[in-house]
């Protein structure tokens, strides 16, 4: 009765199976996954999270529509109908519009989107279905929402109200609290990630260790602190995983530090920005931040990595000269063309000068820095508020 689908005689059909939506509505799927695995994929470039919450986040007044039936919006070439078959016990039937399920569909219902906002891009991003509108103050939200909302009308886009959120200073996108230039986990996940038990099996590890991921740029030193679980997921540890005090302690520790996360910042690029680095003989952290008027440190991202068996034979030196690469280079879409100062207890950046010409690793790490705009903070370990160094931020 809609017109998404049509009588089909395609020698070719695929089962279908309903899914139950949290509305209490229901889904109806089709297994796709034989035609998806001869499919060829078109790998259309997605908007890059972290950069959709800073860009968002960094505003006062934000709206987040939710697009219904969005892919149903997208008509299916004739030719191409018959792969969409599909059975039910009364009859076959074909899409004549995109359904769920195939491989290139969010890819292709993204850049319908993308195409469709394009002149609006400077106030507004869509993330599949999920469009945010976002303005630095209460009038120009409202031209800003006026047009959205009248481009949609004009493609015949249709929005959930009840799924809308409009014109507020915080709210939930992408799993992370938004607005105001701060960002934060969303509490919801944060429950899920209090209850979570303990994993018995690689594979539930995995997963536990995915949802953990999401979050770990609001967690100092992760990479260290996920080491004895990370190490779990190799190939020689078997599916039913061995569980010591050590694992354990990671495992609460990580959930404890996730659930009472930092509220981070949205950068500001007109500012200059700080990068604290410190290595250690697992791994090397970092923390991007920017001064506010007062000269006060706030936190913008953390990032940490562990060191393969190679860099942890690398003598100390070297260690934090790589940390200092390694973080400008995590930072990068952050700090490319900005000011940056580096604070760290040692000097690698005189190291690298004098010690390049002997090595070619080295030689490396020395021009990969030259196109940064970089200054050195050196600060002695006595004289730092946090020995950790990632956490420190502030010297006397």
């Amino acid at each position: 009765s809609l017109g998404l689908i049509e009588p089909s005689e395609a020698e070719i059909a695929y089962p279908i199976v309903c899914v139950a939506k949290k509305d209490g509505s229901m889904r109806l799927c089709v297994d796709f996954r034989l035609l998806n695995a001869v499919t060829k994929p078109f790998d259309y470039p997605m908007e890059n999270i972290t950069d959709l919450i800073n860009q968002i986040g960094h505003a006062n007044v934000i709206t987040c529509l939710d697009v219904l039936k969005g892919y149903w919006e997208i008509p299916l070439e004739e030719e191409s109908r018959d792969f969409t078959s599909f059975k039910t016990h009364r009859a076959q039937y074909r899409w004549k519009v995109m359904p769920f399920g195939l491989r290139n569909a969010a890819a292709s219902f993204q850049k319908v989107m993308n195409s469709a906002l394009s002149e609006y891009r400077e106030f507004c991003k869509a993330y599949f279905d999920d469009i945010a509108i976002f303005s630095c103050d209460w009038d120009t939200h409202l031209k800003h929402l006026d047009v959205v909302l009248s481009k949609l009308t004009e493609l015949k886009f249709t929005v959930n109200v009840k799924k809308c959120v409009f014109a507020k200073t915080q709210l939930k996108y992408l799993g992370h609290i938004i607005g105001a230039g701060r960002h934060e986990p969303d509490p919801e996940k944060l429950r899920a990630i209090e209850i979570i038990e303990r994993p018995r099996t690689k594979s539930a590890l995995k997963s536990a260790l995915g949802l953990f991921n999401y979050y770990r740029n609001y967690i100092k030193n992760y990479a260290e602190i996920a080491k004895p679980l990370t190490d779990l997921t190799k190939k020689n540890v078997p599916e039913s995983i061995p569980w010591t005090d050590v694992e354990e302690l990671s495992f609460q520790e990580l959930k404890n530090l996730l659930c009472e996360a930092p509220t981070l910042y949205t950068p500001d690029p007109k500012k200059s920005y700080v990068i604290q680095c410190d290595a250690s003989s697992y791994g090397v952290g970092a923390c991007l931040s920017q001064r506010d008027d007062k000269g006060n440190l706030y936190p913008i991202s953390f990032a940490s990595q562990k060191f393969n068996k190679v860099q942890q034979n690398w003598a100390t030196i070297e260690r934090e000269a790589y940390a200092v690469v390694w973080s400008i280079k995590k930072f990068e879409n952050y700090v490319f063309g900005a000011n940056i100062e580096i604070i760290t207890d040692h000097n690698p950046l005189t190291f690298l000068q004098k010690s390049a010409p002997q090595s070619a690793k080295l030689q490396r790490w020395a021009l990969a820095l030259q196109r940064y705009n970089i200054h050195i903070s050196h600060c002695p370990g006595a004289q730092l508020k946090n020995a950790d160094g990632l956490s420190r931020l502030v010297c006397d």
